[in-house]
Parts: C-alpha cells; sequence; structure tokens
C-alpha cells in the first residue's frame, strides 16, 4: 500500500522533501491525482527531447561572452537545471503511480539502477560495489564489458535489435539499429560517401527530405520500412553463417 504524506511535517532532504511534494499532489489535487502511465507518455517525451534541444542549442565558443550564463560547452546551466527538474517530475510521477498500486516505490527504481551500473560496469566496482584497485579499462573494453553483462542478464535475446524501441523515430531508429549490429559484429548495411561535417551532413539529409516529398514519398516511412527490412535481415544471416 502506498504510504500517504504527512500533513504535519515536510521530510529533510531534497529528495525526501520532493517526494513528499509528489505525493501530496497526487492526493489532493484533482489533475495530478487523475494522471496516469498512459497519460504521462506525452510528457516524458517532451520533456526529454526539451533537454536534448537544450544542450544542443549551447552557444559557438565565439559567442558566449554574450551568450549569458553558459557553462564550458555553452550550455545554459540554468535552463539545462530546470529541464533536468522536469525529467526527474516524470521518474517520480510515474514511480508515485507505481508505488500507490503496490509495485515498487522510488527508492526501488534507484536501488535498482545502483545495483545496475555496479553490475554492468566491472572494471570500475566489485561485485560488492566496492571500487577496483586499479581502472585499466579502454573505452573499447567497457563496451564489451557492458554487452557481455547484458548478454548474461538476458540470455534468451539472440537479437542484435531486441529492446530498440519501436516508437523512436526512423533515423534514430536506424543509427541505434547500425551501432548494434557493429558492436554485435553482424553485417552492417551498404554505406555511401558523406560530406566531411555534421553540418553538411544535416543540410544533405534535408535535402534528401526534400527530393523525398518532391517525389510524392514520405521520409520517415521510408526509412522506418528500410530499417524494419534490415533488421529482418541480419538475425537470418546471423544464424546462417
Amino acid at each position: 500500500m502506498a504510504s500517504q504524506p504527512d500533513a504535519g511535517s515536510i521530510p529533510a532532504g531534497e529528495v525526501q522533501e520532493l517526494l513528499y511534494v509528489i505525493a501530496a499532489l497526487r492526493e489532493h489535487c484533482p489533475w495530478m491525482g487523475a494522471l496516469t502511465h498512459a497519460s504521462l507518455v506525452e510528457y516524458l517525451l517532451e520533456e526529454a527531447f526539451e533537454v536534448a534541444e537544450t544542450i544542443e542549442a549551447a552557444a559557438p565558443a565565439e559567442e558566449r561572452d554574450a551568450a549569458g550564463p553558459v557553462n564550458a560547452q555553452g550550455i545554459d546551466d540554468a535552463e539545462l537545471l530546470g529541464e533536468l527538474g522536469d525529467v526527474l517530475l516524470q521518474v517520480v510521477l510515474h514511480a508515485r503511480l507505481a508505488e500507490e498500486r503496490g509495485a515498487f516505490t522510488f527508492d526501488d527504481v534507484a536501488r535498482g539502477l545502483s545495483a545496475k551500473m555496479v553490475r554492468r560496469n566491472p572494471h570500475v566496482f566489485r561485485r560488492d560495489g566496492s571500487l577496483q584497485d586499479t581502472f585499466p579499462a579502454t573505452v573499447e573494453e567497457i563496451v564489451q564489458k557492458w554487452d557481455a553483462v547484458k548478454r548474461t542478464e538476458r540470455p534468451e535475446r539472440q537479437d542484435p535489435f531486441a529492446g530498440i524501441p519501436q516508437a523512436l523515430p526512423a533515423l534514430a531508429r536506424a543509427q541505434k539499429s547500425i551501432d548494434r549490429a557493429a558492436r554485435a559484429g553482424v553485417a552492417l548495411p551498404p554505406a555511401v560517401p558523406v560530406p566531411g561535417t555534421e553540418e553538411e551532413l544535416g543540410e544533405l539529409l534535408l535535402a534528401v527530405v526534400h527530393s523525398a516529398r518532391a517525389s510524392g514519398f514520405d521520409a520517415e516511412r521510408a526509412l522506418r520500412g528500410a530499417v524494419r527490412r534490415y533488421q529482418q535481415r541480419v538475425p537470418q544471416q546471423h544464424h546462417q553463417g
């Protein structure tokens, strides 16, 4: 059964205070009380995109003096602080909904995450969570160990694309799929020459979408179909090999 907020006092500590505030809002605010996991999805996606936008809108180095309070990467820290809070709100709300139905709590979420980080990073932690004596691993070795631990956690997952969200936009799904394939050592789709900078690549992609539209094609749907066909081919080739 979900714990009820104590009307007499606010718990000490920022996280506990936040959990108290959200529990009180769920109990006493009709709008908050009507929220469900499903109704929160749009807000979770929106807040995640707003964090990305804040980071990607970083001021160029030559403009940082005039851009206001930004950090060494050109990011507006005050804006980032607020956006990260909005994402945290979504996590707390989902955890509160789960607690109300007796499934799990925010503490369970945090505990599970800590355990997963220890388990998946043996180059940093021993099994009991204490630090290793040395940290000699390279980035490549870290990725290999991470993937190896994930495979032991879910041995039934033989498909390298398992777990990639179907709801991802086509371009993000394509990049994630190719990354997974490369890490798994399976066949990659054909490559073509690309411009030398990310900005030029963006302009090329925009031009492709323009041309697709002019020809009556939906670029998003076309890429989504290509990714789906690629994902279907690779496991078959992998098992045949």
